[in-house]
C-alpha cells in the first residue's frame, strides 16, 4: 500500500456504528485513491477486530484503525495490521515511550502512523520529544465538544506544526462540506467526515444522503 502525497488532498470517511451500516454505506462510496476509510473507535469497541476485516473485504484502499492507543503500542498496531488496517492512531497524551514505539512499529509494518491531538493544548510539546515525527498529525475537536459553543478545530496549530515538521495534517471533528473547505484553506491535507445517523446531533455525512454524490462533492470541495 502506497503512502500519501503531501500535494494531494484526501477525504477520510469514518464509520462509528455497526456492521450493518458498513454493509449498507461502504458499497456506495466511490473507489478513489483520495478516500480513506476509518474504522472508528466506537465501531472497533463494539465489534472488535472483525470490524476492520469486514471493511478490508469490501475496500481496497487505505483503512484507518482509530485505536487511540494509550499503552501497549506494539500489540495494538499488530492487531490492527493483522485485521487489514494500513493506518492507526495513537493519542498525543500517551507517554512519549508509547508514541515512539507506535511510530516505529507502524513504519516496520509499512503502516501510516497517525497521532491524535485530541485534548492537547500545544502540539509541539508532544512532538518535540519524539525520536521521529508521525506520518500524519490529527487536529481533532472531539465528538463531545462538537456542540459546545465556541469550540473550534484549532487550525492555528497547523502553521506551528508545519514550521517544524513535514507530516501531513488531518482535521477531524464535526466536518461537513463547509468545514472541509475551511480545513483545506487553513492547510490541512486530510479532512475526516463521520457517517452519522439523523437525529444523533453530530455533523458529518448523513446516512440518508446520496453517499456517492456527497463523496464526490467532498472530493471536489477539497481539491
Amino acid at each position: 500500500m502506497n503512502g500519501l502525497d503531501n500535494n494531494v488532498r484526501y477525504l477520510q470517511i469514518a464509520f462509528n456504528y455497526d456492521l450493518a451500516l458498513v454493509y449498507q454505506i461502504l458499497p456506495r462510496i466511490p473507489a478513489s485513491e483520495r478516500i480513506l476509510i476509518e474504522a472508528g473507535t466506537p465501531y472497533i469497541k463494539r465489534i472488535g477486530l472483525q470490524g476492520i476485516s469486514a471493511i478490508r473485504a469490501r475496500w481496497r484502499g487505505h483503512i484507518v484503525a482509530d485505536l487511540k492507543v494509550l499503552d501497549g503500542a506494539i500489540d495494538e498496531v499488530d492487531f490492527a495490521h493483522s485485521a487489514g488496517a494500513t493506518a492507526a492512531t495513537v493519542l498525543g497524551n500517551a507517554p512519549t515511550e508509547t508514541i515512539n514505539l507506535f511510530i516505529e512499529r507502524c513504519a516496520h509494518l509499512n503502516m501510516l502512523s497517525m497521532i491524535d491531538l485530541l485534548g492537547v493544548d500545544d502540539p509541539l510539546d508532544i512532538l518535540r520529544p519524539l525520536k521521529k515525527a508521525p506520518d500524519i498529525i490529527v487536529i481533532h475537536r472531539g465528538r463531545d465538544e462538537e456542540n459546545t459553543h465556541g469550540k473550534m478545530i484549532r487550525y492555528r496549530q497547523i502553521n506551528r506544526i508545519r514550521s517544524k515538521y513535514d507530516s501531513l495534517i488531518s482535521a477531524a471533528g464535526g466536518v461537513d462540506l463547509r468545514e472541509a473547505r475551511s480545513a483545506i484553506f487553513n492547510g490541512a491535507n486530510i479532512v475526516v467526515a463521520n457517517i452519522v445517523r439523523p437525529g444523533d446531533g453530530w455533523t458529518g455525512i448523513k446516512t440518508t444522503d446520496d453517499i456517492t454524490e456527497i463523496s464526490h462533492k467532498f472530493l471536489e470541495t477539497i481539491s
